[in-house]
C-alpha cells in the first residue's frame, strides 16, 4: 500500500511539473536566456549571496502580484496596493515609535487597516458599479494621503530589533522575507487550484453573466478578492518598513505597476478569466532579475522603468494576439 501511494504521489508530481513547463515554456526560455547573458556579463550574478538578494528584493512584488493575479483573473485592477504598502508600513512604525504601542498590537492594527482598505475597494466596486480603475485610483490617493498626514510627510525611524528583524532576520541562511513569500505562494496555489473561491474567480473573469446565472455570489467574491489583495499589500508594507528601519510615506510609488507587469508577463490576461499563479511567480522573478542585472552592470536605474514599460507593452500585445488566434 505504501509503495502504491508513493507511485501515485510521484506520478502527480511528474504530471504537475510537465504542466508547469508546458504552460510557462515562453517565460521559462526568456528567464533562462536572461540568466545566461547576465552570468557572462557579471561574475557576481550567479553567486549564492546575489541569488538570495534577488529573492529578498522580489518578495515585496511577489506579495502584491499574487493579490493582483486574483484581481486581474477576476476581471478587475487594483492601483492602490503601492499606497497601501506605504501607509501600512508608516502607520505600524508610527504606532510603535510615536504611540509606544506594543509590536504585536501595532502589526495587527497595521494589517487590519491595510486589509480594511482592500475590503473598502471590494465593497465600493461590488455595490456602486464604479469601475475598479476609478475606485482603486481613489483609494491609492486616500491611502497615500493618510500615510503623509500621520507622519507629517516625514520618515519615522525605528531601531527596535524585535520589529526590524521581521524584515532583516534569517532562518539559517534564508532571509525571513523569502520564507514569507514561499508561504504565500503555497497558500495562493491552494486557493486558486483547490478551493471553490478559485473556481468562482475564474468563472467571473471568464463570463460574468454565466457566473451570475449559475448562482455564484458575485459581490461576495469581489469583496473577498480585493480584501486579500489589501492584506497582502499591508503585510508587504510592514516587512518593507522593517527592512528599511523606517516607515516612509513616499515609498512604494509605482509598485502597483510592477505587480501588473509581473502578472501580464506571466500570461495573466488583462481581459480576465485566464492565467496561473505559476506564471505570475515567474513574471516576478524575471522582472527582479532584470532589475538586479541592470544594477550589477551599473546601468542607470531609470532604464529599469523603460525595460518594465517595454515588458508590459509586449506582454499585453502577445496576449492580444493569442486571443485573436483563439477566436
Amino acid at each position: 500500500m505504501s509503495y502504491h501511494h508513493t507511485t501515485i504521489t510521484n506520478n502527480i508530481i511528474i504530471r504537475s511539473f510537465k504542466n508547469f513547463i508546458t504552460n510557462n515554456i515562453g517565460i521559462l526560455i526568456a528567464l533562462l536566456l536572461i540568466s545566461i547573458i547576465l552570468s557572462f556579463a557579471s561574475p557576481v550574478f550567479l553567486s549564492q549571496e546575489n541569488m538570495l538578494s534577488v529573492l529578498r528584493q522580489v518578495s515585496t512584488n511577489m506579495c502584491l502580484a499574487l493579490g493582483m493575479t486574483l484581481i486581474i483573473i477576476l476581471g478587475g485592477i487594483d492601483l492602490s496596493v503601492g499606497s497601501i504598502v506605504a501607509m501600512a508600513g508608516t502607520l505600524t512604525v508610527g504606532f510603535i515609535s510615536i504611540g509606544e504601542m506594543g509590536i504585536v498590537p501595532a502589526i495587527l492594527l497595521g494589517l487590519f487597516i491595510g486589509t480594511l482598505c482592500g475590503a473598502a475597494n471590494g465593497v465600493a466596486i461590488a455595490y456602486t458599479g464604479i469601475p475598479p480603475f476609478i475606485v482603486t485610483l481613489a483609494m491609492m490617493m486616500i491611502a497615500r494621503g493618510v500615510g503623509y498626514i500621520y507622519s507629517g510627510g516625514q520618515s519615522i525611524r525605528i531601531f527596535d530589533e524585535s520589529f526590524t528583524s521581521i524584515g532583516t532576520g534569517y532562518l539559517g541562511m534564508i532571509p525571513y522575507p523569502v520564507i514569507y513569500m514561499v508561504v504565500f505562494i503555497v497558500v495562493m496555489l491552494v486557493v486558486v487550484n483547490r478551493t471553490r473561491l478559485g473556481t468562482y474567480i475564474y468563472a467571473l473573469g471568464g463570463n460574468r453573466e454565466a457566473a451570475r446565472l449559475s448562482g455564484i455570489a458575485i459581490k461576495r467574491v469581489e469583496i473577498i478578492v480585493y480584501t486579500i489583495a489589501g492584506f497582502l499589500a499591508a503585510f508587504a508594507g510592514i516587512v518593507l518598513a522593517a527592512r528599511m528601519y523606517s516607515g516612509q510615506p513616499s515609498v512604494a510609488q509605482g509598485y502597483e505597476m510592477d505587480a501588473i507587469a509581473a502578472c501580464v508577463l506571466g500570461g495573466i490576461s488583462m481581459s480576465g478569466g485566464i492565467g496561473r499563479i505559476s506564471g505570475t511567480i515567474l513574471g516576478v522573478i524575471v522582472i527582479g532579475i532584470i532589475n538586479n542585472g541592470l544594477n550589477l552592470l551599473g546601468v542607470n536605474s531609470f532604464w529599469q522603468l523603460v525595460a518594465k514599460g517595454v515588458i508590459i507593452f509586449l506582454a499585453v500585445y502577445v496576449d492580444m494576439l493569442k486571443r485573436k488566434k483563439a477566436n
